[in-house]
């Protein structure tokens, strides 16, 4: 059984074989990194676009605020509304 194993990973087919295997893994892992970054970048640019519309938000907010209506009910009434 030992010549036998010997016999097989010292032939040519078996080298050829194994280049082969060692090649199809590796382009295999890194498909897979690249998916696992393109997710990444993906959540990143999601959670940017995210801030920025809350950011935009606050800020259209904070410029109604700082007008500072003749009513205070009214600013109360738009914020309600969702009217800034």
């Amino acid at each position: 059984m030992g010549a036998l194993i010997a016999w097989f990973s010292g032939s040519r087919l078996a080298l050829a074989v194994g280049k082969w295997a060692a090649i199809a893994l590796a382009i295999s892992l890194f498909l897979l990194s690249l998916r696992r970054s393109g997710e990444r970048a993906g959540r990143l640019a999601e959670r940017i676009e995210n801030r920025e519309k809350t950011n935009e938000i606050q800020r259209r907010m904070l410029e109604v605020a700082s007008r500072r209506p003749h009513d205070r009910d009214e600013l109360a009434e738009r914020l309600r509304d969702g009217r800034f």
